[in-house]
């Protein structure tokens, strides 16, 4: 595994359990000698994982639009900084970069590109690992709705089992090391529709 994604908040949130974490995976992801893929941020978590790897001596790679250049402050000081048009073509380029992808706490813009790379991977568009890292409970309340879909019967167990779940850095990248996606042969059972 050469790149790893990291999706994450452009603030740092309330706990500070957050900054640690993020600091840690910035830290796992140079001592691997993985490239860290990122929306190009210098605040919140996004800063925090950047400036960790870039610290211990780790490639960062940052995919930023050019609105959000001034309110997410672009990082001046990253091995190599994408300016892309769009927010489509951050999530591209940044999916293009990375073999793998991993959601640290934030907000609706982390859950939506962590959202889209996964259901990527279960529609076998990819075959990238895909994580959370659960910091203090955070990803709690939704893991409760996968598994309620699960139950309801609109995602299927092998497709749940997809998302990786850690609350420790290194065990989420040894996990991602060892990743082999599901294979799916059909999309919906004849006998479903």
């Amino acid at each position: 595994m050469n790149s790893i994604c990291v999706f994450c908040g452009s603030r740092p949130g309330t706990d500070p359990a957050y900054e640690v974490a993020a600091r840690c995976l910035g830290q796992a992801l140079a001592q691997a000698n993985i490239t860290l893929v990122y929306g190009g941020g210098n605040v919140g978590l996004m800063g925090v994982v950047a400036d960790a790897a870039l610290e211990a001596g780790g490639e960062v790679v940052g995919v930023i639009p050019e609105a959000l250049m001034r309110r997410e402050i672009g990082h001046p000081g990253l091995t190599k900084l994408h300016v892309v048009a769009s927010m489509h073509e951050r999530k591209a380029k940044m999916a293009e970069l990375s073999d793998g992808f991993v959601a640290l706490p934030g907000g609706t813009g982390t859950l939506e590109e962590f959202f889209e790379v996964l259901t990527w991977a279960q529609l076998g568009e990819h075959e990238k690992p895909c994580g959370l890292l659960d910091i203090a409970g955070y990803y709690g309340p939704l893991l409760a709705v996968f598994d309620h879909m699960v139950e309801k019967g609109f995602l299927k167990d092998h497709h749940r089992e997809m998302l990786l779940l850690e609350r420790d850095p290194t065990t989420l990248l040894e996990r991602f090391a060892r990743y082999e996606p599901p294979r799916v042969a059909k999309w919906i059972d004849e006998s479903e529709t």
